[in-house]
């Protein structure tokens, strides 16, 4: 399906007064794109486009403190959600949901908190449900704001991407020699510890509590790469089986990039799933 559109740019107010930027492109029915950590709306542009050929109304925004969006002092998850609820409005509501990674348990949140959400689709929540090792050590809130403190943005993306999701060093390292995209995360390190709020008690290796999630009762789907570690798909398949009314699949040889890396392979099983299937 050929990625066609016409893309607009702007912003909508939050209720703590904060603009949140944003493009619109397609039309019909609207899904909203929820980023990961270090990421902003470029990251899914691509898919942006992909589900807009598909018959969507797609918003594909900045979360606060990137790119164009503004920030405000004094973060709370809630000044996330009441973005998101800025954006439904614009969209005249109801609207549906998609996240990536931490970006899908904002979303995961918001539909919680009793957004106007019509369906929910999760690309591997990085929830960590078991003894398995699987999430950050402990203490990894504090020391990445320790590193942010005193300014060490490039070793506070490092830490991240190697005790968070579990990338090898080495690869990190390797991405350090492109200028621009290392230039770009370092830009938006000051946002991870947002990312680490939005992820909670989450990753301490214990079962998901039921009562936490349940109000989120809308259709979803939760999504793994088949190439993804083993932690991803049991955080998965433990989200699907508290929540309403959800389904578990896997997309074989994709990995936690897939959004920015693989959105031909994603894009498939989100408007099959956006469009009423499963």
């Amino acid at each position: 399906m050929p990625e066609t559109g016409h893309m607009t740019d702007t912003t909508v107010t939050s209720a703590d007064g904060t603009e949140i930027a944003f493009e619109r492109l397609g039309s019909g029915p609207a899904v909203i794109l929820v980023a990961s950590a270090l990421a902003d709306r470029s990251d899914a542009r691509r898919l942006a486009r992909l589900l807009a050929a598909a018959g969507r109304t797609v918003i594909n925004y900045d979360r606060r403190g990137r790119g164009a969006s503004g920030d405000a002092a004094g973060y709370a998850v809630e000044r996330e959600i009441e973005d998101i609820a800025a954006l439904i409005g614009h969209a005249g509501g109801p609207a549906a949901l998609f996240g990536s990674s931490s970006g899908a348990v904002l979303a995961l949140r918001a539909a919680a908190a009793g957004l106007d959400v019509e369906r929910l689709a999760l690309y591997e929540p990085p929830f960590a449900v078991d003894a398995s090792g699987f999430g950050p050590p402990e203490g990894f809130g504090d020391r990445i704001g320790a590193l942010l403190e005193r300014g060490e943005h490039g070793r506070a993306v490092k830490a991240f991407m190697t005790e968070a999701q579990g990338m090898p060093a080495l690869m990190v390292n390797a991405m350090r020699l492109i200028p621009g995209p290392w230039a770009a995360m370092k830009g938006m390190a000051r946002t991870l510890p947002y990312d680490i709020a939005v992820m909670g008690d989450t990753q301490r290796g214990r079962p998901l509590d039921p009562a936490e999630w349940s109000s989120a009762a809308c259709p979803a789907l939760v999504l793994t790469g088949g190439k993804s570690p083993a932690g991803f798909h049991a955080a998965a398949r433990a989200l699907a089986e508290v929540l309403p009314d959800a389904e578990h699949r896997t997309l074989p040889g994709l990995n936690h990039g897939a959004v920015a890396m693989a959105p031909k392979r994603l894009a498939p099983a989100l408007s099959a799933f956006l469009s009423g299937g499963r």
